[in-house]
């Protein structure tokens, strides 16, 4: 089987050649990942020659226009999905808000919904408000000691009919357990209920096939997966349109401008399609001479750097499950989650973070807006959690490097 070649990934990213970064180990990828040289690229030539009001018939525009589709296209092309059914958005977190708007008007008289108790803010506050105008909002909720969310818990949530949408991580931002989404998409599915998935933490590891995944809508964020600063949603058209317009009425009839209130980042839209530079760099560099579909190179790209992941992850979680001064949140398998690991520990985690720092581990302390799975688990939200974070691009000596920091300041 091919394996990730890490010289090669690292090289794509600016932020391992940069003089100030040097001797640094990057454990907070969850709150956003290095940005990859395409994007930059991209955005730099939008910024010098493209940077006037796109879609005019004078070369600059018509070609700023261009570059935004292309993005468009290529990202739903990775994807599986029609490119009409990609939108943007300054943030998740506002295309979430956007959403919520829409369902608030859509939702018929008596109707319910159900959010989780392992979500990150963003993706079950706004949906929680619906209950200020009528609209029962049912609670998912975690098993208080693994932070496991339980297809079978969601069975009697849904069985009188009267839920409507179902929404859910596809991995926690705290938890790390990487959720069943097809599992639980077909079980809302079959009970008439759309599905929203919050894929913010999952998707850094991999773009989805939503297809695959049968999710009405997927959410994540560019900047935490090589790109700039961009809520993607992929809406399949049948929500699409059964929810109602939220963008200016004459833009009503466009799917992804529907969900778009204000105008687009236009030269971050465009830098998206950097990241499918990224994909398709990975692809011909791993499998040289071979031809694929963008959805099977995305696929392929995705396999290459889960099994990275992994292999880093275990080690990891081995060494931190042999400890008794701290408390390993989510599966203590590799396998089974994401390479986003949350400690809750016997003090305040933020001055560990910072005590970290002094040893060249850039990690995070707090809630990290997951207030709800924390006081689920009964983590105290005075002392929040360590959280470390990483990717495919992390080497197996900062691994190591963790680890002995770790070991210094614990």
């Amino acid at each position: 089987m091919t394996s990730l070649d890490l010289d090669f990934v690292r090289s794509q990213f600016p932020a391992f050649a940069e003089p100030s970064l040097q001797g640094q180990a990057f454990f907070e990828n969850a709150g956003g990942s290095y940005t990859c040289a395409q994007v930059i690229g991209r955005l730099t030539r939008f910024y010098h020659s493209r940077k006037v009001q796109p879609y005019a018939p004078y070369e600059a525009s018509r070609l700023g226009g261009a570059e935004m589709d292309e993005a468009r296209a290529r990202l739903a092309a990775m994807m599986g999905v029609d490119t009409d059914e990609v939108s943007f958005g300054p943030s998740t977190s506002q295309n979430t808000y956007v959403l919520a708007q829409a369902f608030r008007q859509w939702l018929p008289e008596g109707s319910a919904i159900v959010v989780t108790n392992q979500d990150h803010e963003a993706n079950t506050g706004v949906w929680r408000r619906l209950s200020e105008t009528g609209t029962e909002v049912r609670e998912w909720r975690i098993d208080p000691v693994t932070g496991h969310l339980d297809p079978a818990a969601l069975a009697p949530l849904l069985a009188d009919g009267k839920v409507r949408l179902v929404a859910f991580p596809h991995c926690s931002n705290v938890v790390g357990e990487i959720n069943p989404v097809a599992e639980i998409c077909a079980m809302a599915r079959a009970a008439g209920a759309f599905t929203c998935v919050d894929g913010v933490s999952y998707a850094p590891h991999g773009f989805p096939d939503v297809p695959a995944l049968g999710s009405d809508i997927y959410l994540f964020s560019a900047y935490k997966t090589y790109g700039p600063h961009q809520g993607i949603m992929v809406i399949r058209r049948e929500i699409g349109f059964t929810l109602p317009n939220q963008a200016h009425v004459f833009n009503g009839d466009v799917l992804y401008k529907r969900f778009t209130p204000a105008g687009p980042d236009h030269a971050q839209v465009a830098a998206c399609a950097g990241m499918a530079d990224y994909v398709d760099a990975l692809y011909a560099h791993h499998f040289p001479g071979q031809t694929a579909s963008p959805l099977a190179r995305n696929t392929a790209v995705h396999d290459l750097m889960r099994a990275h992941e992994r292999q880093l992850t275990q080690p990891l979680l081995d060494w931190l499950a042999a400890r008794n001064d701290l408390r390993l949140i989510g599966p203590r398998k590799a396998e089974g989650r994401a390479p986003t690991i949350a400690l809750a520990l016997d003090r305040p985690a933020l001055p560990v973070a910072t005590a970290l720092a002094d040893h060249g581990i850039m990690a995070g302390g707090g809630n990290f807006y997951a207030v709800r799975p924390l006081a689920g688990l009964g983590v105290p939200d005075a002392d929040g959690v360590l959280r470390l974070s990483f990717v495919h691009y992390t080497a197996p000596a900062e691994i190591d490097q963790l680890i002995a920091a770790l070991e210094r300041v614990l």
